[in-house]
């Protein structure tokens, strides 16, 4: 209340009227005249109730602009919601991918360990072959020896028995060979 009266002694005391020289309600007076005109002003726009008017598109310019704060609201809460989601399937896609990974990296080991058995068990074959080989040539090498030791004892018994061996002798032994045969044979 205090702060009204204040405001209207300034206006009265501040009025352009003071400072003119002349009579004040007079239409010579161009201050009295703009006076006039200001308040007739006035009184129209309250007439065509301006100020209503005015209070109005504001007031719908409020609501408008309370309109899209909601909207805006509501848009920021839609976003929230879907970048929740996201990061939400997001941390699933990770579990997932970890996981996959997990899984590849046990059959990776598994497939390793399978594979240095097949080597293993490759290798182990091998040795066997190599063995069987070594063996199979150690034999036939030692039936090489006796075969070859075998024709040369004939050999060289066949020239000691031609040697020392006379006519009547080796038709002996053939009369012998006959009926040793003939006695196996019947």
């Amino acid at each position: 209340m205090m702060r009204f009266i204040a405001t209207l002694i300034a206006l009265t005391m501040a009025s352009p009227a003071l400072a003119a020289s002349g009579p004040f309600f007079s239409l010579t007076n161009t201050n009295f005249v703009v006076l006039i005109s200001f308040l007739l002003f006035v009184a129209v726009l309250l007439y065509l109730k301006v100020p209503s008017m005015l209070g109005g598109l504001l007031d719908k310019r409020a609501e408008g602009i309370q309109g899209e704060l909601d909207e805006a609201r509501a848009l920021r809460e839609e976003a929230q919601t879907l970048l929740a989601s996201y990061e939400r399937k997001q941390k699933e896609v990770q579990e997932q991918a970890d996981r996959i990974v997990a899984h590849a990296k046990e059959e990776a080991a598994e497939a390793a360990e399978l594979a240095k058995a097949d080597l293993k068990a490759s290798i182990a074959r091998r040795l066997q072959a190599a063995e069987d080989q070594i063996s199979s040539a150690e034999q036939g090498a030692v039936k090489e020896v006796r075969d070859q030791a075998v024709i040369i004892a004939v050999a060289a018994a066949r020239d000691v028995i031609a040697k020392q061996m006379t006519a009547t002798d080796g038709n002996k032994l053939i009369d012998a060979a006959i009926a040793d045969v003939d006695a196996k044979l019947h």
